[in-house]
């Protein structure tokens, strides 16, 4: 897969676009069983006509630039969106940068210029609800009008079901705040996880006997909360056994949003390294404690169920 960040470096692949691409656009926040539908839908139709296939997405996504507030917490920042593309058999992936310049943009001006002349669209595959422009002027039947003048084909994205239901950013979204992990890990082909850098703490951690690695996520809110059973990858061979508390850390006053991971059996420094945590086992929701004597008790009782999970006892 090769990132083409900007889509002021897509005059540096008009070459790689010389006899077209079948392109798909979208948030693909997640990632999740609906989306690889798609991604393989893509992937099938490039190869039938000899083309590369490519994914066009936005950064930041156009909610989070229109109305930050009204923005639903994301399941994948964007480190992590590239790194399962990566996974794919996508060719390209464009990361348009979501500003002024590009939420002004006319509806012809984005056909024409970014589909028809930076990439050479073929095949455009999008679902019927899709919008685009400025002030969202365009839509799926206008699209079907350019691609008729500029001779690429609109094809309507194939829905993906579990258990009756479309697969969707939200309903996963919905599925961890209720801490049902086992619909969530269905719904996106794996179990829910995330990525972040080994940053400096209060050191807390090791003042109570359980020293924690402090992560940087990259984001502004975490789509889940509480105490839970993980897995770390990154760090060994093998996935190395933990526990994790995701949120504010209210008995230590905390406000920002915090993760902190305890590894078992674990002593070395790892300060700066990029990991990734998979979630297992939801173990209690995130409480306030009258004292530190009070949380250091619980987090006993907490590693001793994550560690029976994880097969330690």
């Amino acid at each position: 897969m090769k990132l083409i960040r900007g889509l002021h470096n897509l005059a540096r692949h008009q070459s790689d676009f010389a006899q077209g691409c079948v392109l798909t656009i979208g948030n693909f926040d997640g990632v999740h069983l609906g989306h690889r539908a798609i991604l393989s839908q893509v992937h099938q139709l490039a190869t039938e006509r000899q083309l590369p296939s490519v994914v066009m997405i936005f950064e930041p996504l156009p909610i989070e630039y229109f109305s930050p507030k009204d923005a639903p917490v994301r399941l994948m920042n964007l480190r992590e969106k590239l790194a399962a593309f990566q996974a794919t058999d996508i060719n390209y992936v464009v990361v348009c940068r979501f500003d002024a310049a590009f939420a002004n943009l006319s509806a012809d001006a984005f056909v024409k210029t970014i589909l028809h002349q930076g990439l050479n669209a073929k095949q455009v595959v999008v679902g019927d609800d899709f919008r685009f422009g400025k002030a969202r002027q365009g839509d799926f039947n206008l699209l079907q009008q350019y691609g008729r003048q500029l001779n690429f084909d609109t094809l309507d994205l194939m829905t993906y079901q579990v258990d009756g239901e479309r697969v969707s950013s939200t309903r996963i979204r919905q599925a961890l705040i209720r801490q049902d992990l086992t619909e969530a890990s269905r719904l996106l082909g794996a179990p829910f996880s995330f990525q972040g850098r080994v940053i400096h703490g209060q050191k807390l951690g090791r003042k109570i006997g359980f020293r924690t690695l402090n992560l940087n996520p990259k984001r502004i809110q975490m789509p889940l909360e509480g105490v839970y059973s993980v897995s770390v990858t990154g760090l060994a061979e093998v996935d190395w056994p933990g526990i994790a508390n995701i949120g504010i850390r209210p008995t230590v006053d905390g406000h920002r949003p915090s993760i902190e991971v305890h590894l078992f059996n674990w002593q070395k420094d790892v300060y700066g390294a990029h990991i990734g945590v998979k979630i297992s086992q939801f173990i209690r929701p995130e409480l306030k404690f009258d004292d530190i004597d009070a949380l250091k008790a619980q987090i006993e009782k907490d590693v001793v169920v994550a560690q029976v999970h994880h097969g330690l006892l």
